[in-house]
């Protein structure tokens, strides 16, 4: 049985972790992560489950708009018309993270983790996330509670959860082709 996205979100780190490397390896996929706000949280609860170094070998830290365009090649005009935490800015974080690690799926995220930062556009808990790959990306605005820490797990969870979906959407796509 594949757990629905609700119940996804409702399990452990660990366990989402684990649900995503069984889905890796199966589907034989290589993942990657470009994380903002989460400052390495994704590439950390990937690889606190043994083995995944099979589908999981790199990750990127972009915390500031310099490394986002250095290491992911996210254009400064993206950054200066949008503003860090927005759609286009994901999409591009995800685009650059499967080109530069040669991964198949990326997960990327940027957002105002607080407690300081927020503004009435973009308040604290709102966080961009984006899945997909160098074709095709999926962005979605969270706005989640609480104080940074939780935010930032938050933010871990639903990246976990959006990565293990796709998989789940695409093993039942080649089941039915």
């Amino acid at each position: 049985m594949v757990p629905s996205e609700t119940s996804l979100k409702n399990l452990d780190l660990t366990l989402l972790a684990q649900r995503l490397g069984r889905l890796c390896k199966q589907q034989d996929v290589e993942v990657t992560a470009a994380e903002s706000c989460t400052g390495g949280g994704i590439a950390s609860a990937i690889t606190e489950v043994a083995g995944s170094s099979a589908y999981f070998t790199t990750g990127y830290v972009t915390y500031a708009n310099a490394a986002k365009t250095r290491l992911l090649g996210v254009p400064e005009t993206t950054l200066a018309d949008h503003g860090a935490v927005s759609k286009e800015v994901v999409k591009a974080m995800v685009i650059g993270a499967c080109r530069e690690s040669g991964a198949g799926l990326a997960v990327a995220v940027s957002g105002v983790a607080g407690p300081d930062g927020g503004s009435d556009a973009k308040p604290v808990g709102t966080v961009w996330l984006a899945w997909g790959d160098t074709a095709s990306q999926e962005a979605e605005c969270f706005h989640f509670p609480g104080d940074r820490s939780a935010v930032r797990e938050q933010a871990v969870r639903q990246a976990l959860v959006g990565l293990v979906a796709r998989l789940n959407a695409s093993e039942k796509a080649s089941k039915t082709n």
